[in-house]
């Protein structure tokens, strides 16, 4: 927690002037923030419809990604890191989106749940044309 929350408190130091990179250090948290709340959202409705049972989510953010709520979550520390640009030691305050961004990709985010559905047909078709992560248009197959 030490250090993925590290740059949040760098960011809480004192600033002499706000600069650009600061600003878009906030845009990008706030386009994380959206992709993580409405992907939760959208998750949470579609589970409670009993005719989505052992369905694949496929519609709204889930549409351009296969894990909105991640990339929202790196994105909002991506932006935090940003957003700390100008404080005293900034610069040390990437440890933060590295190591979110490492678990998500490499170890307890993406790859657990995947491995969930390896043998899950719908999954496997929802694979073949939507990012894994990043969100993009999905792919013709």
């Amino acid at each position: 927690m030490f250090l993925i929350s590290f740059s949040a408190a760098v960011a809480s130091t004192s600033f002499q002037k706000l600069s650009f990179l600061n600003y878009i250090g906030l845009v990008v948290w706030i386009v994380g923030f959206f992709f993580e709340s409405v992907g939760d959202l959208q998750l949470s409705k579609f589970l409670k419809d009993p005719k989505n049972a052992e369905k694949i989510m496929r519609d709204g953010l889930w549409k351009y990604t296969r894990h909105p709520n991640y990339f929202g979550e790196v994105a909002q520390w991506w932006g935090i890191f940003l957003a700390a640009y100008g404080a005293p030691m900034w610069l040390l305050a990437v440890i933060s989106p590295v190591t979110i961004t490492w678990i998500i990709l490499k170890i307890s985010g993406i790859p657990l749940l995947e491995k969930k559905y390896e043998n899950n047909e719908e999954f496997q078709e929802y694979k073949k044309v939507t990012n894994a992560f990043f969100p993009w248009f999905p792919k013709k197959v």
